[in-house]
């Protein structure tokens, strides 16, 4: 099988939830790398410039081999660590979570606060839409503009059955199409190609690199 990578999501999301009184912001949001993580606290911070905290867990790199956190004001290793505690145990990489706390005037202790800020980040990216990476490798399939309509529904149907992607179809002398397929199944798809085609077309190897891949 193509190798499995830390899985990211698709766009920002933003949740609340009140616990005794204090309200529980949280936002979650992909990043590119830690500077853009770092504008997108700043941007949480700015908007919400009135709270008292504005905890931070924050997971980069391809591998998912960088981290941040911060609790802010809060007691040490209640808010932050919980957070991105909760970021590793989804398999996330490439966001950032800011979890912003209008206290409540009842304080939760030590163990209420982590709860709190473990259930705001869960609960945020039970509405997210997660989007997988896998290594993949770069297909192209020239085919004669007469073929194209045909051809692209074809291939539009053997990616979703055959854990790859479809990308840009470029149009020059021929119609260009680009697909990022599973090296194991580089073999399948040569065969599928020269069965609809009457062994006209031929996929072109390019190289692999990691590739998003919308779930759902």
């Amino acid at each position: 099988m193509s190798t499995v990578y830390p899985s990211t999501i698709a766009a920002p999301v933003e949740h609340e939830i009140v616990i005794t009184k204090s309200r529980f912001i949280t936002t979650v949001a992909p990043v590119a790398d830690v500077a853009d993580a770092d504008r997108v606290i700043a941007g949480v911070r700015k908007r919400f410039w009135d709270a008292r905290h504005n905890c931070t867990a924050m997971v980069t790199g391809v591998l998912g081999d960088q981290a941040r956190s911060s609790d802010d004001g809060e007691p040490s290793g209640t808010a932050g660590v919980p957070m991105l505690e909760v970021l590793r145990r989804r398999g996330l990489t490439d966001v950032v979570a800011v979890v912003t706390r209008y206290f409540g005037g009842v304080k939760l202790g030590a163990g209420g606060l982590v709860r709190a800020y473990s259930t705001s980040v869960s609960e945020t990216l039970d509405r997210a839409v997660l989007v997988q990476r896998r290594a993949l490798t770069r297909i192209g399939v020239d085919v004669p503009h007469a073929e194209a309509g045909r051809i692209d529904n074809v291939l539009r149907d053997w990616v979703r059955h055959h854990d790859a992607v479809l990308g840009d179809t470029g149009y020059g002398s021929v119609a260009t199409f680009e697909l990022w397929v599973p090296q194991e199944l580089i073999g399948a798809l040569r065969a599928d190609l020269a069965s609809m085609s009457g062994g006209a077309l031929e996929p072109l190897v390019g190289a692999e690199r990691v590739v998003d891949v919308p779930t759902g």
